[in-house]
């Protein structure tokens, strides 16, 4: 998996950055046909390597769905990273803060 381009692509655009999964598979892994639940979890897991996360965290496996690809040492980075904690808490029914998902109900969705 060669993520080079869209590491510097998301550095350029400070941090962030809108991409296909078509995209993403093209450069994981150009001569799969289908996109399937373990390279998704690869292709996480090589993002988490060189400092990268993702919004929805769990990478679709259609080709036709668009994520946000986010520099894990960014600000914004880091507010994904305190968000999706609040989520992983909230599975837990330990979350300190209970109302933000009522109130934020999409950004659940994306965190866990």
């Amino acid at each position: 998996m060669d993520f080079t381009i869209i590491k510097h692509a998301v550095e350029v655009d400070h941090g962030i950055k809108r991409l296909s999964m078509h995209f993403i598979k093209k450069h994981a892994a150009p001569g799969r046909i289908r996109l399937s639940a373990e390279l998704c979890a690869q292709i996480s897991e090589e993002f988490e390597r060189i400092g990268l996360t993702t919004l929805p965290r769990t990478l679709p496996t259609s080709e036709n769905e668009f994520i946000w690809v986010i520099q894990r040492d960014s600000v914004l980075g880091e507010v994904t990273a305190v968000a999706a904690a609040l989520a992983d808490l909230d599975k837990l029914r330990m979350n300190p803060l209970p109302q933000v998902f009522t109130n934020y109900p999409v950004a659940k969705s994306n965190l866990s």
